[in-house]
């Protein structure tokens, strides 16, 4: 049957670049005589029936800004048996046939599911931690990176100024792609993930031996995953006697205009998402892989894990000496 109406949401947290995301698959939708809508508040407002058709003129002027025009929200009902055929009947009620989701981990497992219900779905993958397997870059990755690193430069004058520590906590629940990153791009000392473990007695050896070869500040950052941030100035401050801040970067991270990168990606996926729904395909996600535009299965998605490569944490390591 030929597709003739899809619709497109956003879900779970924020990233830098939604928009631009939201907007290449409206317009690609439209190119394609597609009839277009727009789901308001993801997975919660698909089952109140937040629906609405959009045009070109509803996406004009919206790539540069950050967040989501369309809102977004958890939903735990959305994730029982109920809460599913509760979405699939209110997108049946506009005859839509497929559906675009941007959005994290969470979002990707809602896309799946739906899918297995028999609704055409494609995923988009946006998340600041980046930890999304089967693309290089998620959308909004490399402006929280900017902003992080922003930050970073900004704390290093106070540091050097007042010859204190000062401990970055920054986003990463369950991956320190945004802190190694930051860490290595900012030029910090210390770099703490989850994913690789830590001796703070070594941290304090090497933090003092930079103090006697006439380093007179230090910044150690910290993926919030990690979880010590207290504990690890505590240290710092008994153990070096450094004069220690922390300052948690928090919100701040996900928020902003996008990067022209961001931009760039989220119209190549966006775009890409329709032309794979186009196609017939379904359950999957599009993704950056080297420079190309790939879809992967959501099965192989959800089912791998992303790591860290620990050559880079040893960079983050070398350089910082």
């Amino acid at each position: 049957m030929k597709m003739k109406k899809i619709a497109v949401l956003t879900s779970g947290g924020d990233s830098p670049g939604m928009n631009a995301a939201i907007r290449a698959v409206v317009r690609t939708g439209i190119f394609h005589n597609l009839e277009v809508f727009a789901v308001e508040r993801g997975f919660a407002g698909l089952i109140e029936g937040q629906i609405s058709p959009m045009n070109q003129v509803s996406v004009g002027g919206i790539m540069q800004r950050g967040g989501t025009v369309l809102k977004t929200s958890r939903s735990e009902k959305f994730k029982t048996k109920e809460g599913l055929d509760i979405a699939l009947q209110k997108l049946r009620k506009f005859d839509i046939d497929g559906l675009v989701t941007i959005g994290g981990d969470g979002t990707l497992r809602g896309t799946r599911d739906l899918s297995a219900l028999g609704l055409k779905t494609i995923g988009i993958p946006a998340t600041i931690d980046n930890d999304l397997p089967k693309t290089d870059m998620a959308i909004g990755v490399d402006t929280a990176l900017n902003t992080v690193i922003d930050a970073i430069d900004k704390i290093k004058d106070t540091a050097s100024s007042h010859q204190r520590a000062f401990v970055v906590e920054v986003m990463g629940r369950n991956s320190g792609y945004l802190a190694l990153m930051s860490g290595i791009a900012g030029g910090v000392e210390i770099v703490l993930i989850p994913e690789i473990s830590y001796n703070l007695q070594e941290i304090s050896i090497k933090l003092k031996e930079g103090y006697q070869r006439g380093k007179t500040h230090c910044i150690i950052v910290i993926a919030e995953g990690v979880g010590k941030t207290n504990e690890v100035s505590k240290y710092l401050e008994d153990k070096i006697g450094y004069e220690t801040r922390i300052t948690i970067l928090g919100y701040l991270q996900r928020g902003g205009s996008p990067s022209a990168f961001d931009r760039l990606l989220a119209s190549r996926l966006g775009a890409a998402a329709v032309e794979h729904l186009l196609k017939g395909e379904t359950s999957k996600m599009v993704g950056l892989i080297g420079n190309k535009i790939e879809a992967t299965d959501l099965e192989v998605v959800l089912n791998q894990q992303k790591t860290i490569k620990q050559n880079l944490y040893n960079l983050a390591s070398v350089l910082a000496k």
